[in-house]
């Protein structure tokens, strides 16, 4: 059987996807007495804890390493990592700087990859945010998602999934901050619509969910006064909120800043559903590990 890697949320069928999160509730343990090598070049909360969790729930044992430890392409080159660890272990599973370091990992690699994280996409992050989302207001299949800052990996990844599903993924980001008009394209290809504007009021015009995420992320810091500058008016407070469905929910992916990209109103508001979302990243993760292993 061919080696199956998760690096981005296209790399699945619409099928696909429903099977990885059919697999987070019946899962088994395919991962009985297999270790997983967990590499962490940017360091985590949900994510280590959420993966560590999931290899143990699926059989498995976890062996969490540093960047430092392996030094990708400082100490050893990223090929000869994979090669070593591929012999011990039953799958790697990298969070990284670069996309490149993942998909050079899947060329060489003799066991399944997983991307937890780079700066093209995040796909643990999508799929636990589709099955919260699911939970709570049933198939997106025609419903309308809203993304309101930055288009970036998170972005990225759950716009995926939404056309994936066939929902409507609406964004709003503004100028030099937003997806491509190719970029807007491919994601329509996936089987879904898309709308883009620079008005956040717009965007989440009737959404059913409305997301955010930080507007510095790790690795940006430079640029901290230039995008609190950017995107000033792009918090998501109440009154955005009012614009959305009258039971529309908002999700975040955290880490959350209150009084930046989301106000505390909306963050610890009932509507908020980022304490359960960031809970089903071990759900998602138990999904992703089964799929690789042939779930």
């Amino acid at each position: 059987m061919s080696i199956r890697h998760l690096l981005n949320i296209s790399d699945l069928s619409a099928t696909e996807l429903r099977h990885v999160l059919n697999l987070s509730t019946n899962h088994g343990t395919p991962l009985s007495g297999l270790g997983v090598a967990l590499i962490f070049e940017k360091p985590s909360n949900r994510t280590r804890h959420s993966m560590e969790m999931a290899v143990v729930q699926l059989g498995g044992h976890p062996v969490y390493t540093r960047g430092e430890e392996v030094g990708l392409d400082v100490r050893e080159s990223v090929e000869d990592v994979t090669k070593i660890l591929g012999g011990y272990h039953a799958i790697i599973a990298a969070r990284v700087f670069k996309h490149s370091f993942v998909e050079r990992m899947a060329a060489v690699s003799s066991v399944p990859v997983i991307n937890m994280l780079s700066d093209w996409s995040h796909p643990l992050q999508a799929l636990a945010d589709v099955f919260t989302m699911e939970e709570k207001i049933g198939s997106l299949s025609g419903k309308t998602i809203a993304w309101v800052g930055d288009y970036n990996n998170v972005a990225r990844s759950l716009g995926e999934a939404v056309c994936l599903l066939g929902g409507v993924f609406s964004l709003g980001c503004p100028t030099d901050y937003s997806a491509s008009n190719m970029e807007l394209a491919r994601l329509e290809a996936l089987g879904g619509s898309v709308t883009q504007t620079q008005d956040p009021n717009a965007a989440v015009q009737g959404a059913h969910v409305v997301h955010t995420d930080t507007w510095i992320s790790m690795g940006q810091e430079e640029e901290s006064s230039v995008r609190r500058t950017v995107f000033g008016a792009f918090m998501v407070t109440e009154e955005l909120m009012a614009q959305a469905d009258p039971a529309a929910f908002f999700m975040h992916c955290m880490p959350a800043h209150r009084g930046e990209e989301v106000s505390a109103a909306v963050m610890d508001g009932p509507r908020s559903l980022v304490i359960t979302q960031g809970h089903h990243r071990m759900t998602a993760a138990r999904g992703a590990l089964a799929f690789v292993m042939g779930g």
